[in-house]
């Protein structure tokens, strides 16, 4: 092993180091770290394998070997032997006959024969995120070899962060956009949508007859339609792992129902709601505005809603003091169906209190 070496090239490592920050992607980072690496030390065979939860190699670039060398070994190293030695003890190792090491276990068939061996971790803050491998250098790797590697690694971990936080705030952006899309959907549409429908309603009223049922069916199926888009704008929001805020959309989709059809609907919420259920959350946004639609279409009353938490569920009502209604002779565009099995398919249960010239009361539990 040739020991001595001479100093480093700092202006080939500055340059270097440059190339690697420089990347936004993670996997340009990775790639860009071996290619830097090999060029520095006069490598012949290149890899990074980035270690998993589990310890052992989760991934594995490599540079050098050609497609069918890489054909014939069929596999990428499960970082056993001298490989695993780094991730344990998470230190560098360098040697000038790999098959010399204590802990070397050999190549796996197809695999190119190889002698020198320099393995450097890599890593992002306190944990070690992956191992570097340069092999095959001619006359063997220096000191100077592996503190430019070891140089080069640390300005790759700073690389790594750098490329993780742009991901995030990526993914970050995208949220907002979907948001802002869903935002402006309901905004545009879905309120027009509902002028429409109080204008058709206003002009059912001066209808009699066929062309009353008529135009009452045309009501219904625009309902439907606006169900339909609503069902769309929910597929926008933010993914799982961004938590939706039950008291706000509940308070959002009172307001908003109360300007679509210029009434007054009175809101009380009693508790934080701080652990309602993403699932829950949108059941209950459904089924409040399905039982709103229906109250402020056909009430010709006040309307008032009341939501609380209470020992692991929430509980809502919608209560109107209008018209009410025959159970047994109920509409089916009056979407009372579409209720119960809404909150049947999330384990709750619901309630419906009305008769013809008392009002009506719509009153479900939900698990949180």
């Amino acid at each position: 092993m040739n020991d001595t070496g001479s100093p480093f090239d700092l202006t080939r490592l500055i340059e270097s180091a440059a190339a690697v920050a420089s990347q936004a992607e993670l996997r340009d980072v990775l790639t860009t770290t071996v290619a830097k690496a090999m060029v520095l030390t006069e490598a012949r065979y290149g890899a990074l394998g980035v270690i998993g939860s589990n310890g052992k190699l989760d991934d594995f670039l490599h540079r050098g070997f050609d497609e069918a060398t890489v054909a014939a070994i069929g596999h990428y190293p499960e970082g056993r032997g001298i490989l695993g030695v780094i991730t344990k003890a998470g230190t560098p190792i360098r040697v000038s006959r790999i098959a010399d090491h204590p802990d070397a276990v050999g190549f796996p068939p197809g695999h190119p024969r190889m002698e020198t061996f320099l393995g450097v971790p890599i890593r992002v803050g306190e944990r070690v995120f992956g191992n570097l491998y340069l092999t095959d250098k001619s006359g063997g790797f220096t000191e100077s070899d592996q503190a430019v590697t070891e140089s080069l690694a640390v300005i790759a971990g700073s690389a790594i962060v750098n490329a993780r936080t742009s991901e995030r705030l990526l993914r970050a952006a995208l949220v907002e956009d979907r948001a802002r899309i869903a935002r402006d959907l309901h905004d545009a549409i879905i309120q027009e949508l509902y002028a429409v429908g109080l204008s058709l309603q206003g002009m059912g009223n001066r209808l009699q007859g066929a062309d009353q049922r008529l135009l009452e069916g045309a009501v219904d199926q625009l309902d439907t339609s606006i169900a339909a888009l609503r069902r769309f704008i929910f597929d926008l929001r933010p993914p799982l792992w961004v938590r939706r805020q039950f008291r706000s959309e509940i308070k959002d989709l009172v307001r908003e129902m109360s300007m679509a059809y210029g009434a007054q609907v009175d809101l009380a919420m009693d508790g934080t709601f701080d652990v309602v259920s993403d699932t829950t959350t949108e059941t209950a946004s459904l089924v409040v505005r399905e039982a709103l639609s229906n109250a402020l279409r056909h009430s010709k009353g006040t309307v008032r809603v009341e939501v609380q938490e209470s020992d692991g569920f929430v509980e809502i009502s919608v209560v109107d003091d209008g018209i009410g209604f025959d159970p047994s002779h109920v509409q089916r565009g009056m979407g009372l169906d579409n209720i119960q099995q809404r909150v049947s398919q999330r384990g709750g249960v619901v309630e419906f209190k009305t008769a013809p010239g008392s009002g009506t009361m719509v009153l479900l539990r939900l698990p949180s």
